[in-house]
């Protein structure tokens, strides 16, 4: 697919510190293609709080920026009505009327840049997204799912009826795993797992100075990489083995959530949080990190998901312990898997005892290099060809 133009809409603003795969991919489209990237619009209820809170009005940037060549963003300006806690048929009525809002502002865009039968792209956005086939008429309409986010207790009410919806509306449906494919194959058959993609622009070779907050003693590191939240990881587990083992050095780069925040992990001398980081400067973290993992919870929101953090993990070479989910249990050549606290800490003492070769070393980075962002576009140009 060269020389269209992709309307984008995701969970996630443009330039969120954390990154999505939205922004990744948005960039990929954009070096063939010309992308509008429709940030989140405000609701009522956040307006309100943030009126509260900062004691003035929200100012909002321009309506339309242009952060890199052949990419576009849109601030939306309308205030979406806060609608998830109503009754079903209020529900839908106000949905399809937040729905006519965003389109409006959509198609001004759409007028002012001179786009011509744009491809819609919707990431997640099963609510928000749920009427703009309809009230934008895209030549296409591809939804993209990447979290079962119909298992997550915000969603219990109106997501799964949602996200039926809009599956049946999509021209095309692509996921980042074959169970989240699987998922909405009973919606709508043109289901397509294309993998997931890693930027692996941010991680350089060579060796990494380190961090001047990372522990100078000479324990062995055990390290996590990502957003450290409750519902995905399992915190219980490392409660557990952080405090027996504390002839290691735990650390943990990323944001917290309030459950961690509060928990006793922050309250052991040998578990460092380190906070969130740019992201061109994870790979020196990773560097230095003995053995990387992926505690997680298995979940309605985790069982099938493809932990992106894995890739960037095994791109730098580094052994890693994760839980044995659905997905990862197709990994085992090349990831230690475990299924409990006694497993997870028994993986570690393994790894660090094992003496690695760089040979296990290069299957690693082989292994990531497959899972790139070109691969994942490519893989959606040969679906729409079709």
């Amino acid at each position: 697919m060269k020389g269209r133009d992709i309307l984008m809409m995701s969970l996630q603003n443009w330039g969120d510190a954390l990154g999505s795969n939205s922004y990744n991919l948005a960039l990929e489209f954009a070096k063939q293609n010309r992308v509008l990237y429709i940030n989140r619009a405000p609701d009522r209820i956040n307006q309100f709080k943030n009126l509260i809170y900062t004691k003035k009005k929200i100012k909002n940037d321009d309506w339309i920026s242009n952060p890199s060549t052949n990419l576009y963003v849109l601030n939306i300006q309308s205030v979406m009505e806060s609608i998830n806690w109503l009754p079903k048929k209020p529900f839908q009525i106000l949905n399809y009327y937040n729905g006519k809002k965003l389109s409006k502002e959509i198609k001004q865009a759409i007028l002012k840049l001179g786009m011509n039968n744009p491809v819609l792209f919707i990431d997640n956005d099963f609510i928000r997204g749920l009427y703009l086939k309809e009230l934008i008429k895209p030549s296409k309409f591809i939804y993209y799912i990447r979290d079962n986010l119909c298992t997550h207790e915000y969603f219990n009410k109106h997501g799964k009826k949602c996200e039926e919806q809009i599956a049946t509306k999509a021209d095309l449906i692509v996921a980042n795993s074959p169970f989240l494919a699987n998922l909405m194959k009973p919606f709508n058959n043109n289901s397509h797992d294309i993998g997931q993609g890693c930027d692996f622009n941010l991680f350089q070779e060579g060796v990494a100075e380190i961090p001047e907050d990372f522990p100078k003693n000479k324990y062995p590191t055990i390290g996590y990489v990502g957003n450290i939240v409750s519902y995905r990881l399992d915190i219980k587990l490392l409660e557990s083995v952080c405090k027996r083992r504390k002839d290691w050095n735990w650390v943990f780069v990323g944001p917290l959530d309030e459950i961690f925040q509060k928990s006793a992990l922050k309250e052991y001398p040998n578990v460092y949080f380190l906070g969130p980081k740019p992201e061109k400067e994870i790979w020196k973290y990773i560097y230095h990190i003995d053995v990387c993992i992926n505690p997680q919870l298995i979940n309605g929101m985790t069982e099938g998901n493809y932990p992106r953090k894995i890739d960037e993990y095994l791109y730098m070479g580094k052994p890693v312990a994760a839980t044995k989910t659905a997905f990862m249990s197709g990994w085992s050549e090349i990831v230690s898997l475990f299924n409990d606290e006694n497993e997870f800490e028994s993986c570690i003492q393994e790894i660090l005892e094992y003496k690695f070769d760089n040979k296990l070393i290069q299957k690693r980075k082989a292994f990531a290099s497959n899972h790139s962002w070109d691969n994942c576009t490519n893989k959606i140009y040969a679906l729409l060809k079709n």
